[in-house]
C-alpha cells in the first residue's frame, strides 16, 4: 500500500494564443502548485473508491485512464479536498499522482489524459504553452493566496465554446476566459464581488472557473488561504 498526495494547481494568468484546426485552443499560461491536495491510497486490486462526498464514474475517470496509460492495475481510494469543477485541476492532479507512483515521466505523453495533467506531473511553477503539453519550469516564488470557490462548477468545454462565440476576447484581468465564463455562469459575478469586498483586491478567475482568487491572506467564511509549493 502506498499513500500519495495530489496537489491542486492554480492558473495565475491565461492567454489564448490560437485555435488549432482540430479545435483545441493553444495557451500561454503561468501555473503554480498549491498546498491543497487530495490523498490517494494505492494498493493491490482494482477500482476507484471515492471518499469525501463527491461523485465519480468508477469506469471512466482520470485515475482509471492514468492506470491504463501506464499498463498497471490498482485499487485507489481517494480522499477529495480539491473541489471538483473549480478550475483547480483536481482530476488532473489525481491522474498525475498515479503517473508519478508508476514512474511515468513523459510530460508530453501525459497530455493524452487532459490539458492540465502535464503541469500537474511537473508541478511547482511553470510557463505552460501549446495545448498544455509544453511545460517550462520556473523558479519557485513563495506566495500566499486566498481562494473563494462557489458551490457550483464551470464546464471547461462550455466556457471555451463561449469564448469562440464571443470572437476571442482578451480578459482585462489576466485571464482571457473570464468574459466567457461570466456569460456561461452569471452567478460567478456575486462571488467575485464578495471576495473583492473581503480583500479590497480585484479577484481573478482560476482558469475556466469557478474559483476566484486574490493575493494575500484573507480568511473568512467560504474562503481558503493557500500557499504555493515547489515541485516535489
Amino acid at each position: 500500500m502506498t499513500t500519495v498526495a495530489a496537489y491542486a494547481k492554480l492558473t495565475l494568468s491565461l492567454r489564448i494564443t490560437g485555435v488549432r484546426p482540430d479545435g483545441y485552443h493553444e495557451i500561454d499560461a503561468e501555473m503554480v502548485t498549491l498546498d491543497l491536495a487530495d490523498t490517494l491510497v494505492i494498493e493491490p486490486g482494482r477500482g476507484v473508491i471515492l471518499e469525501g462526498g463527491h461523485d465519480i464514474d468508477a469506469d471512466d475517470n482520470l485515475i482509471t485512464r492514468a492506470l491504463d496509460l501506464v499498463g498497471r492495475t490498482a485499487r485507489v481510494t481517494v480522499t477529495k479536498r480539491i473541489p471538483p469543477g473549480a478550475g483547480l485541476g483536481g482530476g488532473s492532479a489525481d491522474a498525475a499522482a498515479v503517473l508519478r507512483w508508476a514512474g511515468y515521466a513523459d510530460v508530453a505523453g501525459s497530455a493524452r489524459l487532459g490539458a492540465d495533467v502535464p503541469f500537474c506531473l511537473v508541478g511547482g511553477r511553470a510557463r505552460v504553452r501549446g495545448i498544455g503539453e509544453q511545460v517550462e519550469p520556473l523558479d519557485h516564488l513563495p506566495r500566499t493566496l486566498t481562494l473563494l470557490t462557489p458551490p457550483f462548477g464551470c464546464s471547461t468545454p462550455a466556457v471555451y465554446r463561449r469564448w469562440d462565440e464571443l470572437g476571442g476576447p482578451q480578459g482585462e484581468n489576466g485571464n482571457d476566459l473570464e468574459p466567457a465564463a461570466l456569460q456561461v455562469e452569471p452567478r460567478l459575478e456575486q462571488y467575485r464581488r464578495a471576495l473583492e469586498e473581503a480583500s479590497g483586491r480585484l479577484p481573478r478567475l482560476a482558469g475556466s472557473g469557478s474559483t476566484w482568487f486574490v493575493e494575500g491572506a484573507h480568511p473568512g467564511a467560504d474562503r481558503r488561504v493557500v500557499h504555493t509549493v515547489p515541485a516535489r
